[in-house]
């Protein structure tokens, strides 16, 4: 069953900062080609933007082209005060280090069974990790925490990411047009930009209603050459509430995810059939 059209696709080099918006890819197991193919590093773990804000006011587009077999090519940034630089400069983690305010490094993802690479430190035994959650999720003191549904918990208590990979999760991140639509009239307004969620793919859906990504759910979908699972909706963190090169902070967009979607919006996804696929492709629903 048809269900929409590929309207966007999007890459993002560096893990955490603003992406390029593309208009084909090669996608395998790992996703895109050269999605997330590099990091920035702070005291040995990866870092993301909920640590390091200033991240999202970076933006990075390769230099060269990816491929599933050459994942971090050479990739040029733009820097918060819009200076530009290549991945390859001499001095390049000490200009990241003074644009970040933090001393870090710029890595290429490693194999995944490089695991102390990813292996997260030991967890401060006095720390509050209630109210870490909920700083990280932006919750007030009254508000619920979402379900976590089938995140992969037992392998992100022990790595800042699933080892050989830069994701949060899964491979693909994808969100319907309805979905955005019902957030911004569910009290996201005019500040509900497609930028804030940071997916792979956007699927124009029409005129349909409703977050579509929950009833898909265990469902397959066929994007051009390309099949992937939905294996679950995306748990959103304060992330798209934050201050990004393009726009500001919204504290509208971050309320309606609590309050209207239980901060469930989009889906992660797994790759089944690998391929090709292309701004304007058909989106099927498959049984």
């Amino acid at each position: 069953m048809s269900v929409g059209t590929v309207s966007q696709l999007w890459r993002y080099p560096v893990k955490s900062m603003g992406g390029e918006l593309i208009e084909s890819a090669q996608v395998d197991g790992n996703g895109l080609a050269g999605d997330r193919g590099w990091a920035i590093r702070e005291s040995g773990e990866t870092r993301t933007a909920r640590q390091i804000p200033q991240l999202l006011q970076c933006a990075a587009r390769y230099d060269e082209a990816p491929a599933g077999d050459r994942r971090s090519p050479r990739i040029a940034f733009t820097l918060p005060n819009n200076e530009s630089l290549l991945s390859d400069a001499a001095d390049i983690d000490q200009r990241l280090s003074d644009a970040l305010g933090k001393e870090v490094v710029l890595t290429a993802l490693r194999p995944a069974e490089d695991l102390e690479h990813y292996r997260r430190p030991p967890a401060d035994p006095n720390a509050d990790q209630v109210a870490n959650i909920r700083q990280v999720f932006g919750l007030e003191p009254d508000d619920p925490f979402p379900d976590f549904g089938d995140l992969p918990l037992d392998v992100l208590a022990q790595f800042s990411t699933p080892p050989g990979t830069y994701f949060d999760a899964f491979p693909i991140h994808i969100m319907t047009t309805s979905s955005l639509n019902t957030l911004a009239d569910a009290g996201g307004g005019d500040e509900v930009d497609v930028r804030r969620f940071r997916p792979n793919i956007l699927i124009d859906t029409g005129n349909a209603e409703g977050l579509l990504e929950v009833d898909w759910t265990g469902k397959k979908l066929r994007l051009g050459e390309v099949v992937i699972e939905m294996r679950t909706t995306t748990v959103r963190c304060s992330i798209p509430a934050h201050a990004q090169r393009e726009f500001g902070s919204s504290r509208a967009v971050g309320r309606a995810l609590i309050e209207q979607t239980k901060q469930h919006l989009g889906s992660y996804c797994n790759v089944v059939e690998g391929g090709q696929i292309n701004v304007g492709d058909e989106v099927e629903l498959l049984d």
